[in-house]
């Protein structure tokens, strides 16, 4: 966050001096609070919850004051609040005034207001559930001001501050929506489905068909199934909240299985079956369409034991013309779901790695289907080699026994030429 970072509990973040009267009073000229300067000015002291609920009612004049002074101001209005007896009375109302665009700080305003309210959150014990209803006032603030990237590196502590709070669910799941709004309001999509997915799992027993355990599984849905990133639906699925959708939103759970494992003709099945009923639900016609073409083709990669696809089986099952095989091939090799090669002068997509957008007993009997090719293909790779070897020992072995019959000849030729030149020798000294 920009001027602000989010930690553990700092007591000594402010430096304020002086008694709660004195301070109450400067704050209340300040903020010209005639109620709570009324309250201040009588002989018998006024309660001091009664003194700060003033001085919080009125602090929504802090938007007005000079840039230069706002800082100050708003920190000695927290310092006051947190004298409270019971700040969680007083804090929603003060972070949601400290919240409020600065008037005469248009450029800084967004980064001195999100100071405020990041000093409240860390005055706070770390173990303080109040900090989970400022922390809401501040997510709330980062959506108006999309200031999402301040949030992003304190996301993965966000489970154990919601454990050590230990608040109830329900306050637990609108912080998770809420995540997810200020995710989505920067385009980070799919931030915002994974904590729309963690707002879900919040759900147990009968809640799991309540009306808001619905609304959020559809909106869920309806993300998953648009995203141009996401493709596997697997744990989408798995969820109860979902789960329950095929009795109070069948179409969109027909929908949900379609996608997570069917293929093109399923889905214009599903359109002749429900027509008009996409475009009546403000669904992108173009973008499912486009969707369930990758997916089929995915599935078309990972159910072809020879890891070999035929040109024809493509234009078939994803209803294309043979020419835009190219675009298609490049299409779902960007999208994770294949990898591979287009061989255009065998006709073939050749699968190098695909993923499975299921894996259950039929995705298990293809992968069976696979290995017992493999097993085969590679016996016969072993018998070649084997024949291979055993011609290659016999061919050394004639080899051999070839040297062996040339060098007996040679020896036997050397005996008897020896044998000729000594019958020479002797004839020659008898004459002599």
């Amino acid at each position: 966050m920009p001027g602000a970072t989010i930690n553990g509990p700092q007591p000594q973040l402010l430096f304020v001096d002086g008694s709660f009267e004195d301070l109450s009073r400067e704050m209340a000229e300040y903020l010209k609070s005639d109620e709570a300067k009324q309250l201040l000015s009588e002989e018998k002291a006024a309660p001091k919850e009664e003194v700060l609920s003033k001085l919080v009612a009125a602090s929504s004049a802090l938007s007005t004051v000079p840039e230069k002074e706002f800082t100050a101001a708003s920190n000695l209005m927290i310092h006051l609040a947190m004298q409270s007896s019971d700040p969680k009375k007083l804090l929603p109302t003060l972070c949601s005034n400290l919240a409020k665009p600065l008037i005469n700080s248009p450029v800084h305003g967004a980064a001195l207001a999100l100071n405020a309210l990041v000093t409240v959150f860390n005055l706070l014990e770390s173990n303080d559930p109040v900090r989970a209803r400022v922390l809401m006032e501040i997510l709330k603030f980062l959506k108006v001001h999309g200031l999402f990237d301040g949030l992003r590196t304190y996301l993965d502590k966000l489970p154990e501050w919601i454990v050590s709070w230990g608040i109830d669910t329900a306050l637990e799941r609108k912080i998770y929506e809420e995540v997810a709004e200020v995710a989505l309001e920067s385009g980070e999509e799919t931030i915002a489905y994974e904590f729309i997915l963690k707002a879900l799992r919040t759900f147990d027993g009968e809640g799991t068909s309540s009306e808001e355990a619905q609304r959020l599984s559809l909106r869920a849905l309806k993300m998953a199934i648009l995203s141009n990133t996401h493709f596997l639906f697997q744990d989408l699925r798995a969820i109860p909240t979902v789960q329950a959708l095929s009795d109070s939103q069948p179409v969109y759970s027909q929908l949900l299985d379609i996608f997570a494992e069917q293929d093109l003709e399923d889905y214009n099945d599903f359109n002749d079956e429900h027509k008009g009923w996409v475009e009546e639900q403000k669904l992108d016609a173009e973008k499912l369409h486009r969707k369930m073409r990758l997916l089929t083709f995915a599935s078309l990669a990972a159910t072809t034991p020879s890891r070999e696809v035929e040109y024809a089986k493509i234009t078939k099952a994803l209803q294309i013309p043979q020419e835009e095989i190219e675009t298609w091939a490049i299409d779902v090799i960007r999208a994770g779901l294949v990898e591979g090669k287009l061989s255009q002068q065998r006709q073939m997509f050749l699968v190098h790695k695909v993923t499975y957008r299921v894996f259950g007993q039929k995705q298990y009997q293809e992968l069976a289907t696979r290995v017992d090719h493999w097993r085969s293909t590679l016996q016969n790779v072993l018998v070649v080699l084997q024949q291979e070897q055993a011609n290659a020992k016999a061919a050394k072995a004639r080899e051999a026994q070839e040297l062996e019959r040339k060098l007996a000849n040679v020896n036997v030729g050397g005996q008897e030429g020896g044998r000729r030149r000594q019958q020479q020798r002797e004839r020659t000294d008898n004459d002599d």
